[in-house]
Order: C-alpha cells, then structure tokens, then sequence
C-alpha cells in the first residue's frame, strides 16, 4: 500500500468538534454527550483538556454531585493531541502507549476529534 492509499486522521476525525466551557456543570457536559452520542467534549483551556465519559464515572464512583461539580474539577488536562496528517496505525499506537481513547486533532488550532473507536473501524 502506498502512502497515497493510507488513511489519515483527517479522512476519519469528527467535525465539527464538541466543546464545553470549563465553567459548565458535569451534569451539562452528560446532557451534551448524550444528546451528540459522543463520549468526549473538549474544554478550551490552557493546557489543552478534555471531559470524557471515564472522567464522569470516576466522579460518580466517588459520590460527587454532578449537577453541581464544574467540568474544571474532573476533566483530563494536557492531553496528547493528534495531526490531521497522522497515519491511522500512529494514532492507534499512541492510544496504546498513553492508554487513552480520545485525542483532540490539533492544526494550529482544534479541527476534531479521534476516538479509539474510529481507528478500530478503520483498521479492522
């Protein structure tokens, strides 16, 4: 297979990109997911974060309020980022290495997202 044949991050990412603000409510990020069917929203901060459905169990698990818990207090902060023009088996690589399953694409600023899920469906 050629490069030219490879697929890039950029042909599977999804856009547009889903984010919430920092100061919103952990509950509001849950109702966000659930309404676009996606378990990771990124929280325009700096470092980079996200909120992820693993971020809310674990706060869940610990008998927080959700409904009053700031997405701030539980997101997951200078996560990886990802290239539009990473190669699908380097995407799946660094999920592997870092253990994560979302990674924000990044081309000079926020362009998409990449789950563990969409390099499975285009690797298998």
């Amino acid at each position: 297979m050629s490069s030219t044949d490879r697929v890039t991050v950029k042909d599977v990412m999804s856009t547009p990109l889903e984010m919430i603000s920092k100061d919103a409510t952990v509950m509001e990020a849950v109702q966000q997911m659930r309404e676009k069917d996606i378990n990771a929203l990124v929280v325009r901060t700096s470092p980079r974060a996200i909120i992820s459905s693993t971020d809310v169990l674990d706060a869940v698990a610990d008998g927080r309020d959700v409904s009053k818990l700031k997405v701030t207090e539980v997101m997951t902060t200078d996560v990886e980022t990802a290239t539009p023009d990473l190669y699908m088996e380097e995407v799946a690589a660094m999920m592997t290495n870092y253990g994560i399953k979302h990674l924000p694409v990044v081309d000079d600023d926020y362009v998409g997202m990449i789950s563990s899920t969409d390099v499975t469906a285009h690797l298998s």
